[in-house]
């Protein structure tokens, strides 16, 4: 359950007080959302967090005993805690693989790439090695039950002869690569595209369709196992 269900429920005889009160985890949230995208984990003080969120520090202690503690929730609110209800979307579907992966990266698009959440991956990729127990949490959170749920994906393809036969280990980064360059298009000032075009991320997504699945297809042709290495003058 959210933190915003948790705090947030109408109780009977609720005054404004209470209300507020309630409501502080889901502000604290998006503040610290906010800061640590604009900020960076290191930058961002929980004096700044409370500041946004019109709280006192202390009362932002009170919901979470650290700023580790605060980030968690925020990565638990917006990525982690929604693997329960992609997972059930999974189950349900009743398209083709080709129409799985389609609806994947999309669906990825409008719910995180799209919004303030995707920023936390940039500032993972920047700050992880000097955060390394964060660095350990996100990888348990969001980036091992991410790929977990890609193989499903590719594998349901592959047991209904739609892909062709891959290894999987590698095969799941071909999904994440084109939506990890949206990313950082988005949060890197321009400098991961050209300057003279404007990025559109659904067409950008439609290309990048085309060529994975014309290459995991099981009517492509399979691709060589090695590629061969390139004469490089001494």
């Amino acid at each position: 359950m959210s933190f915003s269900k948790l705090f947030c429920k109408n109780e009977p005889g609720g005054g404004k007080r209470e209300r507020r009160k309630e409501a502080r985890p889901g502000e604290l949230l998006d503040a610290a959302l906010d800061l640590f995208v604009e900020k960076g984990f290191a930058a961002t003080r929980v004096e700044e967090v409370a500041a946004r969120a019109g709280v006192s520090k202390g009362t932002l202690f009170l919901y979470f005993p650290s700023k580790e503690e605060l980030f968690k929730a925020v990565v638990r609110e917006n990525i982690s805690g929604r693997f329960k209800e992609w997972g059930e979307e999974f189950q349900t579907f009743e398209g083709t693989g080709a129409d799985m992966v389609t609806y994947c990266m999309n669906a990825w698009w409008d719910r995180v790439g799209a919004t303030r959440a995707s920023g936390i991956t940039k500032l993972m990729m920047s700050e992880a090695t000097n955060f390394p127990e964060l660095a350990s949490f996100y990888q348990q959170e969001v980036i091992k039950p991410g790929q977990s749920l890609i193989r499903r994906i590719l594998q349901r393809g592959i047991d209904r002869n739609e892909f062709r036969p891959l290894d999987l280990d590698y095969a799941v980064y071909s999904l994440i690569a084109p939506m990890m360059f949206l990313i950082l298009a988005k949060h890197s000032g321009g400098v991961c595209a050209r300057d003279d075009i404007v990025l559109d991320p659904k067409k950008y997504i439609a290309s990048q369709l085309g060529v994975i699945l014309q290459g995991i297809s099981a009517t492509a042709a399979p691709a060589p196992a090695t590629a061969p290495s390139p004469h490089l003058p001494t």
